[in-house]
């Protein structure tokens, strides 16, 4: 019996993949199990496996092709077996779209011959600055044509007489560069990735319906600098980061503020007894995608730096699988390590919140009314108001500022 290939469900929020490469060809032997097609989903490239073996008798979506969720791709059976059937009761597939330039504006002729007006004294209408360059230049305003209102002579008309050649022989070097004219399109369209499309439709989702509400906190990060370097010190291999002891004290303060840790579920509110946190990570190519710590707050700190990195890293080649992108309760955006002191994050529903945090700096602070040097760090919660109060997130905060101001805890 024909086996069929069909584009598979990637993640809860996958309804269409990308065919990017076939591994096999029509007339290819195929055993279960081998790789079959390489495609593009909203959060990751994965390959496709035969269930079942055979030849591979048609490929019906062809490279670059995009086909919804469960479309046939391909049809695997004997090689005497009809299966004219199958394949004509498989939709077509959308073509490949493609992307095409505009065409470059033509360049507009500026004769300096033209006439040009002239004020009640005869005085020509020139801008300051337009005169001022005339004048290092040697040329004379009557031989510019003008291009601002009512023919008023400005800066770019002179520039473009002088580099014509239009300056008094004799004249002083004009203090200016020759540009040369723009050449090629003014812009170029560049149709959504899997994922760019998926971005784009989550975030509509988010920030349209999710009432969003915002909490900022100044943290004192010095005895979590302190932690770091010395637990680095102690192990050279470890490399801590910052963010991974953000994690972690996220995970603590969930524990102790579980109104915090709840997705709005439209006739519910969710609350989870389980921490599972979701790293926002920039993924190469343009996008984002968050993979899960699974059980945060029963990892060590050493435990959540090596399985961290290990994410982070294939998130960024797109090699996650679907489990380890999907299923996080709360969220955590750091871009403190690309100098941002602070900003918001979109809640990714239906979670109730996400903590965005910023970078961590030296900078001068008051202590009993003396300047000192201190080490701080901006943070803040961004809530969905349908299921998390005011004073639920400012509560989630405090407990997090002082995990994070007094962290020793956090190494055992």
């Amino acid at each position: 019996m024909a086996t069929r290939v069909l584009m598979p469900k990637g993640s809860d929020t996958m309804t269409e993949g990308k065919v990017l490469k076939w591994l096999k060809k029509e007339g290819d032997s195929v055993a279960n199990g081998d790789a079959m097609v390489e495609i593009e989903t909203d959060k990751v490239d994965m390959e496709v496996e035969a269930m079942g073996g055979g030849v591979l008798r048609k490929i019906l979506v062809g490279e670059g092709q995009v086909v919804p969720v469960g479309a046939l791709l391909a049809v695997i059976g004997k090689p005497e077996e009809d299966i004219a059937k199958l394949v004509s009761s498989a939709p077509a597939p959308a073509a490949a779209p493609v992307e095409t330039a505009p065409a470059p504006h033509a360049p507009v002729a500026m004769p300096v011959s033209a006439p040009q007006p002239v004020q009640a004294g005869g005085r020509v209408l020139a801008s300051p600055l337009a005169k001022k360059i005339a004048k290092e230049a040697g040329l004379s305003l009557t031989a510019v044509p003008g291009s601002g209102p009512s023919g008023r002579i400005v800066r770019r008309d002179v520039e473009a007489v002088v580099v014509a050649g239009g300056a008094s022989a004799g004249a002083p070097a004009a203090p200016l560069r020759a540009v040369a004219p723009r050449t090629g399109p003014d812009f170029r369209d560049e149709p959504l990735n899997m994922m760019r499309k998926v971005i784009a439709q989550r975030l509509a989702q988010s920030l349209g319906p999710v009432p969003h509400f915002y909490l900022t906190v100044e943290v004192d990060m010095k005895r979590a600098k302190e932690l770091r370097e010395s637990a680095n010190l102690l192990d050279p291999n470890l490399k801590l980061s910052y963010n991974d002891i953000i994690l972690k004290a996220c995970s603590a303060a969930l524990l102790q503020n579980p109104a915090v840790n709840a997705a709005f579920m439209g006739e519910s509110i969710r609350y989870h007894n389980r921490v599972h946190i979701g790293m926002a990570v920039a993924v190469e190519g343009g996008g984002l995608i968050t993979p899960v710590l699974r059980d945060c707050d029963r990892k060590s700190l050493q435990e959540i730096s090596s399985e961290a990195k290990d994410l982070i890293a294939r998130a960024r080649q797109r090699k996650l699988k679907p489990e380890e992108y999907v299923g996080s309760t709360f969220s955590v955006s750091n871009l403190g390590m690309m100098g941002i002191d602070e900003f918001s994050a979109v809640i990714n529903p239906p979670e109730a919140a996400i903590l965005a945090v910023g970078s961590v700096a030296e900078k001068p602070v008051v202590t009993d009314g003396r300047i000192e040097p201190g080490v701080r760090c901006r943070m803040t919660l961004s809530c969905d108001h349908r299921a998390v109060d005011g004073a639920t997130g400012a509560q989630f905060l405090q407990t997090l500022r002082q995990i994070l101001e007094n962290p020793v805890f956090l190494a055992f």
